[in-house]
């Protein structure tokens, strides 16, 4: 089969076209003939040898953890789904799963049945930046009606389909993202869209219940200040969230970070909300998988609205 190797940490560069023997399912888990493989930050920045690299460890790895596809054979101890069923998944995060690839192996439980609304490509952008959103807003925040959430990056992979989640749970949203992004961002759901290019949000924001910090460094530290008594801050980028919890256990505001984890049953529920027409990914583009180094190029400029996926 055809994969994407890095063969050692660097530039997009690094990225080749290899040949690989296809993989079996051990019990319990499937192989996934892979249609489309989504490309998240994470995969950059691994390639950079940040990221992920240190669980990673020495190079080859094949990168990708966002995958859709068909399933193509079945390990012993399966149930849940049979050859030929269309499924999306984030299998193994954060241990290698070589999603840029042909083929997937992992357990069963780390996937779902494709929304019936999705084809392969907006499935493939969906379940790690959905699971993110998900399990910061609903199992770790646990957003309900009423309340007020300040969503940092807004128009970003993760960003979008937060503003969906948090406004099918009944909260009022707000968003940071530049102003071209803002009409996109209301067609989402979006109630308020802050300008960061020229706002300073923390100066115009009444109090917040829940602030999902997708942005990091300053902009997490000064979050700490729109929140209401009570109120939750989530910051998931890990490089600098140290600096905003210890800063919020100062001030005795509750903060957290977040890595997020395999989870069927999560992918369910968002998959739940895709069918309802309450969620829908935004694929921002598309690159065959032999121009990997093209979508981490793009994805490197911090511009994208939505999702880059490669198809397969």
């Amino acid at each position: 089969m055809r994969a994407v190797s890095l063969d050692r940490y660097g530039d997009p560069e690094v990225l080749t076209v290899v040949s690989r023997p296809v993989p079996a399912p051990l019990p319990t888990e499937i192989r996934v003939r892979v249609a489309a493989a989504g490309v998240n930050p994470v995969d950059w920045k691994t390639r950079a040898g940040q990221g992920m690299a240190a669980v990673l460890g020495d190079p080859p790895v094949v990168l990708g953890w966002d995958v859709a596809g068909v399933v193509d054979a079945i390990g012993p101890g399966v149930t849940r789904f049979a050859v030929g069923d269309l499924v999306f998944g984030m299998p193994w995060f954060p241990r290698q799963a070589g999603g840029y690839a042909e083929y997937v192996t992992a357990p069963s439980r780390h996937f779902a049945a494709l929304p019936s609304r999705l084809d392969p490509i907006a499935g493939a952008a969906l379940p790690l930046a959905g699971l993110t959103a998900w399990q910061c807003l609903v199992d770790i925040a646990e957003v309900s009606e009423g309340q007020r959430v300040l969503i940092h990056a807004a128009a970003g992979g993760v960003g979008h389909l937060a503003v969906q989640i948090a406004r099918s749970r009944g909260a009022y949203v707000i968003g940071t993202a530049s102003s071209a992004k803002h009409r996109a961002l209301g067609q989402l759901g979006l109630d308020e869209a802050i300008n960061y290019q020229g706002t300073e949000f923390e100066k115009v924001l009444d109090p917040v219940d829940v602030v999902l910090d997708l942005v990091g460094g300053d902009v997490a530290m000064r979050s700490l200040d729109v929140l209401r008594p009570g109120g939750l801050l989530i910051s998931v980028p890990s490089r600098t969230a140290g600096a905003a919890l210890a800063a919020a256990a100062e001030r005795g505001i509750r903060a957290t970070g977040m890595l997020v984890e395999p989870d069927g049953h999560g992918l369910e529920q968002i998959a739940a909300l895709v069918d309802a027409r309450q969620l829908r990914p935004v694929v921002a583009e598309t690159f065959p998988l032999d121009r990997a180094d093209s979508a981490h190029r793009v994805g490197e400029t911090g511009r994208t609205a939505g999702k880059l996926v490669l198809t397969v």
